[in-house]
């Protein structure tokens, strides 16, 4: 259950071919780094050129795997996933990477995204190609799409699909001797590419490829598919693919990590200049500035740099609290919030304090930590969010709660501040984001900001209606 002021993450993919080596524990550590992405589920295909083998199941990476299970799982080529639902429900039968059946033979697949024409789609495979389905994600419909899809070669099974999906997705989709990356035509969630040990790896983030010691190669092209076996690395792009990508912009402002690289820059400087481009626009006197950690950081030290005001660590995140969108009632969530920050009062105590946040969803955290600042004894406190409000949802695979939960669709910025206890509160504006994401003409989806998307969407989805249209 979603329940703090972020959006949520959706799901990070690895995928692996390395001759001569066994990549289980390669996809593990890429799987490690991705985990920021998705906490729900975890799971590994891997091949040494005769079948798939797979495990999968609900937990953390490192609690799905330990090294007797990677030691199982054999073979030069793999793909790994972790897990965020964004449409089926958080269930160990959704966990992947899934298994499909056709001409190609087997294969297995991790899906990074969200499409939005699953429910038509897992319709019309049935009656073309026979297709059986017994999850609830809209992953079981690409699986099954790509596995009986007509095309002599995966270069034009891809485009096969892609002229079929709508929506974002990322895909690693392995047989039992290729490895295949594909990158939506749209572009909406990231995927990159890099070498390692003489072979290949693809993953959601370039701070995978960091983790593993792979050399980051390039970002791949919205529309583009590879395909990665024996003979090597081949690359070809949809002809109907978006001239411009139109990448999530919250993978700039928050979902990445800071050491990835996103459109050919560095996601942490990327985060500064928000900050400073927040505080341009919204300047106030400060005695010093605070980010809510961690994700807010850089957009702190960025806005204290433009200020010339400290930036000081004010509150203490305890990291060994697990995550409070798992609890499930408000009272559970806001002790979840206590429990995992803390205010130092000797630092705050009769000070003005610029405060500094990524983004706000419902407000529960920023709220509760407004009144712990009081608590602690500030003088003012003044919030400056370094991305626009949040008005709409998302349907492209990040969790952003219901338009009525979303608390910039129901209040104007002022009574948000009021709702909040907050001094002054300020957002950075559409425009001013833009600048700071240094983002040509029609680039990057900011959908649930300004209410357009780079397709036609309904207003709001249902993440579990493959499951409802299933009885299950």
């Amino acid at each position: 259950m979603f329940s703090d002021d972020k959006p949520h993450e959706e799901c990070g993919i690895v995928g692996a071919y390395i001759p001569e080596e066994n990549v289980a524990q390669t996809l593990f550590f890429g799987l490690f780094a991705l985990q920021h992405r998705g906490q729900e589920s975890a799971g590994i295909a891997t091949s040494k050129g005769e079948r798939i083998g797979i495990k999968a199941k609900m937990g953390l990476v490192s609690q799905v795997f330990r090294e007797e299970t990677l030691s199982g799982l054999p073979g030069h080529l793999g793909i790994g996933h972790t897990r965020y639902s964004t449409m089926g429900g958080s269930k160990e039968y959704n966990a992947q990477p899934l298994l499909a059946n056709g001409q190609r033979g087997q294969i297995a697949v991790g899906h990074n995204g969200n499409v939005i024409n699953a429910a038509d789609l897992r319709i019309e495979l049935a009656e073309e190609f026979g297709a059986t389905f017994n999850k609830t994600s809209d992953t079981e419909v690409i699986a099954e799409l790509f596995a009986k899809a007509p095309g002599a070669n995966w270069f034009e099974v891809s485009a096969y699909a892609m002229r079929r999906l709508k929506g974002a997705y990322s895909l690693v989709i392995m047989t039992k001797d290729q490895l295949i990356a594909v990158r939506d035509p749209i572009g909406i969630r990231p995927l990159c590419l890099g070498t390692l040990n003489g072979g290949w790896v693809v993953a959601s983030e370039t701070a995978a490829l960091d983790n593993l010691g792979a050399e980051f190669v390039r970002e791949l092209e919205q529309g583009e598919t590879l395909v990665i076996d024996k003979d090597g690395v081949k690359s070809k792009i949809w002809s109907g693919a978006r001239p411009n990508h139109a990448m999530c912009i919250f993978e700039q402002i928050y979902f990445a990590r800071p050491d990835s690289i996103l459109n050919g820059e560095l996601a942490y400087e990327t985060r500064r200049r928000l900050g400073a481009a927040v505080y341009r626009e919204h300047p106030v006197d400060a005695d010093i500035v605070v980010g809510i950690p961690d994700s807010s950081t850089p957009h702190a030290v960025g806005l204290a740099a433009a200020a010339k005001i400290p930036y000081v660590e004010a509150i203490i995140r305890n990291r060994y609290v697990g995550r409070t969108f798992i609890q499930p009632d408000q009272h559970s969530r806001s002790q979840g919030v206590k429990t995992k920050f803390n205010a130092m009062r000797g630092v705050v105590e009769g000070k003005r304090l610029l405060v500094v946040d990524d983004s706000i969803v419902r407000s529960t955290t920023v709220t509760r930590i407004v009144k712990m600042l009081r608590k602690a004894g500030a003088k003012e406190i003044h919030m400056r969010v370094a991305s626009p409000p949040i008005k709409s949802t998302c349907h492209f695979g990040v969790d952003m709660a219901t338009l009525g939960e979303l608390i910039a669709y129901n209040k104007t910025v002022d009574e948000i501040r009021d709702y909040i206890g907050a001094d002054s509160l300020a957002y950075l504006s559409v425009e001013g984001l833009h600048q700071a994401v240094r983002a040509p003409d029609k680039t990057y989806c900011n959908g649930c900001l300004t209410g357009k998307y780079p397709i036609p969407v309904q207003l709001e989805m249902n993440k579990l209606e493959l499951g409802i249209t299933q009885g299950i």
